[in-house]
Order: C-alpha cells, then structure tokens, then sequence
C-alpha cells in the first residue's frame, strides 16, 4: 500500500520488452515527432511571413500548429526516452506537469477546433457579415477564450487529480501520464469527485460536438445551393481539411475515453492513445497543405527561400 505523498515516481507502460523492439518504437516515435516539428513550424513560419495568410482561417491554423507542437512534445519525447534507456520511470512532478499541459492543449485544440468551425459557418453561410463577424479582434478574442478556458480546466482538473490519495501502486497502464489511468491507481470511491468533474467536461465536449455537427449541416446545405460547380468545390475545398482534422480528432479521443469497460485492455488503450495524442499533429499539417492552395503556394517558396538561402 502506498499513498500520493510517498510517492516519488510513477512507471508508465513500456512499448516492448526486447531491446529492438524498444529502438523500434524510439526511431518510429522519432520519425513522427520530426514530421509534427517540421510540418507545424513550416505552417506557422507561412502563415506568419505570408501577409495573403493573414485572415481569420489561417490565424485559427496558426493556433492549431501551436497546439499541435506542444501537444506532441509533453508525451512523445519522454516515451521515445525511456524506450532509449530501458526504462519507464517518470517522477511525480514530471508527471502531474505532463497531465497539466498535455490536457491543457488538447482541450484548447478541442475548443479551437469549434471556433474553426464557427469560423467556416459564418464565410459560407453569411459571407456578408464575415468581415463584420470575424474581425481580427474578434478572432483574437474566440482564441483567447480558448486557450484561457483550457487552461483553467487543466489547472482544475490536476489539482483535484493529484489531491486524491493513491492506494494501487505506482504503475500508469498508459506510455504518458493520462488521467483515467491515474485514477485507477486512487483509493476506494476517492476519485469520484475527479469523475464529477470528468463528466462535466465530457458535457462541454460533447456541447462543442454537437456545435460543429450542427455548423456543418448549415454549411452542407449552403453548398449544395451555389449554382456553379467551381463554386461549391471552392467551398468544399476549405472545409474539408478541417472535417477531416475533427473527425481524426473527435473519433480517437471519444473512443479512448468513452469506450465500454469489457473491451479496455492495456493494448487498445495504448493504440488508441497513439492515435488521437500522436497522429493528429504529424497529420493535422498534411490535411491542410494537401487541401489549401494559398498554403502549399506559401510552403513553396518558404521552401524555395531556404534553398536559396543555403546555395
């Protein structure tokens, strides 16, 4: 038996137990988080020198590249670590730090994403009132708002999660710090409180979802109205990548934390935690710079800049 304020380290799940397997997930694990780096940091440099980028859906984007390379860094690194040195510790206050910001950045992704899709309603639906409704200080405003809402309810959210005592040990079922596996490892009945206030996110979340599907039945059925075809592809063509990205999204994650008790395993917890903590922000700037050709054409000669540069 053992409880919170004893408690130096947690062991998080390993990948493999064989030594090629370990420097398997290291160089896989490394790949990804090369591509998240250079496919995020190039969207950002974009759209930061580009002053064509400088409109509402590409500052949302903008803070989404952020989001995503943030995201990416609280967990990816330290497994790729340990995998490195046969090992699966990570100390109490690494940890509690990990779940901060990795909730943190994935509520405001969730919330940012929202206010994306708020964003395309309103420039399809009632493009008259776009310059009105999505003004540069209203967009800096929905980002804020964003980002300062998430950060409040990670704050709230590890608090009360490292406030409950621990009684199951020290090993997370998880390759990072996540909070369902924590609180597996709490007292009897003690971490009801945190699954209160779990719900009461998973309302919010589904608030937001139940929003985005609702954006785009409006925007669906704008479409379908224009006349010309060119038209409704150009339409179509800004708002596919970010049904894409919320549909990676929405799906991982609402599985991972929604999914019934008689099918969790270890195994399926793992591949779903890869899935939406993971491959999201390696992707996020593929669907986007495949879909946008004011983005591939600024990634062109950012590209073409640098070569210069070192020629």
């Amino acid at each position: 038996m053992s409880n919170s304020s004893s408690l130096n380290e947690f062991l998080l799940l390993a990948f493999a137990d064989t030594r090629e397997l370990q420097l398997l997930h290291f160089l896989l694990f490394l790949g990804i988080y090369l591509a998240a780096l250079l496919g995020n940091g190039l969207i950002i440099t974009a759209v930061t020198c580009d002053h064509r980028l400088h409109t509402p859906m590409y500052f949302f984007l903008l803070n989404l590249s952020l989001l995503d390379l943030g995201s990416i860094s609280v967990t990816v690194p330290k497994s790729m670590v340990n995998s490195l040195w046969d090992t699966r510790a990570i100390s109490y206050s690494g940890c509690a730090v990990q779940v901060f910001f990795f909730f943190f950045l994935v509520t405001a992704e969730f919330y940012l994403l929202t206010v994306m899709a708020y964003d395309r309603y309103v420039a399809i639906c009632t493009p008259l009132h776009y310059g009105t409704l999505m003004g540069s200080r209203a967009c800096v405003r929905m980002a804020a708002a964003a980002w300062a809402s998430a950060f409040l309810s990670a704050l709230l959210h590890t608090a009360n999660t490292f406030s409950i005592p621990l009684c199951q040990g020290n090993t997370v079922d998880q390759f990072f710090c996540e909070v369902p596996q924590i609180l597996k490892l709490s007292c009897a009945d003690s971490y009801l409180r945190e699954v209160g206030l779990l719900v009461v996110g998973a309302c919010l979340a589904f608030g937001c979802f139940i929003f985005i599907v609702l954006s785009y039945v409006q925007i669906f059925t704008a479409v379908l109205r224009i006349p010309s075809e060119q038209g409704r592809h150009k339409a179509f063509s800004t708002c596919l990548p970010h049904l894409a990205v919320v549909s990676l999204f929405i799906s991982t994650s609402f599985f991972a934390y929604l999914q019934p008790p008689s099918i969790s395993s270890p195994a399926l917890d793992l591949v779903l935690a890869v899935l939406y903590a993971v491959v999201p922000p390696a992707m996020n700037p593929l669907i986007y710079s495949m879909r946008s050709k004011e983005l591939k054409e600024a990634l062109k000669k950012l590209v073409q800049l640098v070569l210069f540069q070192q020629q």
